[in-house]
């Protein structure tokens, strides 16, 4: 049974009911990365009240978007074939969401599974496959990128790697996504530090990674 009856016999309505109650698609978007155990879905979802987790998670599991399976002797939770469907809705939300997006506030951060998907939303693979092959290595706050762009291909990967280009940024990085702060000015003002690699390289990223604000 859904937390919530809108009343209402539509396709929205029945999306909503499953998957429109809070923290509900921040999970889903999390495990869009890959399988998490509870405590690594907590973790990247630290405000997340810890009885709110688990019955989303109930919830979820009831509506057949994630299931819970057995991995080396822990549990982890996956999202089903179904559950995958959600991408293009997740990262077509992101997009939009992009355009209000602002300043970041002091209390706010980047988590690796947000920034993932927020890479996959701004990937602009039209444009990378006009491109020469690029690794970016990319430090953001708390959470370490290895992206790797191979013509229209995007791999990213949680930890660090071999690259043309290594950097560090907090979120002021979604600006430069947005073309809100050029690739130069990002780098001139400190906004994003070059640790290894040629600066002009942002420049790629800039173009490579983009969500008209």
């Amino acid at each position: 049974m859904a937390a919530r009856d809108y009343g209402q016999y539509s396709g929205i309505t029945r999306g909503l009911e499953l998957v429109g109650e809070r923290w509900a698609l921040l999970i889903v978007r999390d495990l869009l990365v890959g399988p998490r155990r509870y405590g690594e879905l907590a973790a990247g979802l630290p405000r997340i009240p810890s009885n709110i987790l688990a019955s989303r998670l109930k919830e979820l599991q009831a509506a057949g978007v994630i299931r819970r399976l057995p991995r080396s002797r822990v549990i982890v939770y996956e999202l089903t074939p179904y559950g995958r469907e959600l991408e293009p809705v997740v990262l077509a939300l992101g997009a939009w969401g992009f355009k209000a997006l602002g300043d970041a506030r002091d209390e706010q951060v980047i988590s690796l599974e947000s920034m993932t998907v927020d890479l996959r939303t701004a990937f602009q693979a039209g444009v990378a496959a006009t491109l020469p092959r690029t690794a970016y290595a990319a430090r953001l706050g708390p959470a370490e990128l290895l992206i790797r762009v191979d013509g229209p291909t995007l791999d990213v990967t949680p930890g660090g790697g071999p690259a043309d280009l290594v950097f560090a940024a907090g979120p002021a990085i979604h600006r430069v996504i947005t073309g809100e702060l050029p690739a130069d000015r990002a780098i001139a003002t400190g906004a994003v530090e070059v640790l290894h690699g040629q600066g002009e390289l942002l420049g790629r990223f800039a173009s490579t990674f983009h969500v008209a604000a």
